[in-house]
């Protein structure tokens, strides 16, 4: 952003930074701050970037995989690459995205950025109905390891649901387990899977009091509305 007039900068930079504080609780908030950055200022990468997040996020699919693919070529990374790939499943191209995830670009990604593409690419497999070879490509050391990483619960998560799919429920459930083990933030449901498949069942309290507000007052022949009483003929 250092290239733009300085007024031009700072309206550019509030718009990113409201795409940012936006994009997981107001996805389409977040989109319309993109597109005026972008309106703004679409030559600067990290903008191409913003928009194409603010646009994965509303499921714009090939909007998102335009935006990625502008800034990619303007910063010559591949750390987009797995998200790109993604983008390719959601235009309902799976075969597209394994052959990302067998392209050259994968070796340069970091140890984060591989297991997110290793994540698309069984997900492409299961798009593809290829269940065992979902949960083959899950299978990594990533995934054996016991020590917990920001991707940890989502690998765990991933493979247990993999292996609820193919009918393997008893891996699955240990597999949820060690998955709500890793995820401390709660970026997975994958403690209301397990109680699912413990056969648990979650009441919510407030609901519960409310009924029960509701069956006193339809109860009670004082309150407000109730059945009349005694009333003279």
């Amino acid at each position: 952003m250092q290239s733009l007039p300085k007024t031009l900068a700072e309206d550019v930079a509030k718009n990113l930074v409201m795409v940012a504080r936006l994009i997981d609780e107001d996805p389409e908030g977040a989109y319309g701050y993109s597109r005026v950055a972008l309106r703004l200022a679409s030559r600067v990468a990290a903008v191409r970037e913003a928009a194409g997040f603010a646009a994965y996020a509303n499921q714009k699919y090939a909007e998102a995989l335009a935006e990625f693919r502008a800034a990619r070529r303007m910063t010559g990374t591949v750390d987009l690459w797995p998200l790109m790939a993604d983008c390719e499943r959601g235009l309902g191209r799976p075969e597209k995205a394994l052959d990302m995830a067998g392209a050259p670009e994968v070796h340069k990604l970091d140890k984060a950025g591989q297991v997110e593409m290793r994540l698309v690419a069984a997900g492409a497999r299961r798009d593809l109905g290829q269940l065992d070879a979902a949960i083959v490509t899950l299978q990594s050391p990533e995934l054996a390891s016991n020590a917990v990483q920001p991707w940890t619960a989502r690998l765990r998560y991933a493979y247990a649901d993999a292996l609820l799919a193919a009918g393997r429920q008893g891996e699955a459930r240990e597999w949820f387990a060690k998955a709500v083990e890793a995820d401390k933030d709660g970026s997975t449901d994958a403690s209301d899977r397990l109680a699912e498949l413990d056969g648990v069942e979650f009441v919510d309290a407030f609901d519960e009091n409310e009924n029960e507000g509701e069956d006193e007052e339809h109860s009670d022949p004082q309150a407000p509305g109730g059945p009349e009483q005694g009333g003279e003929e």
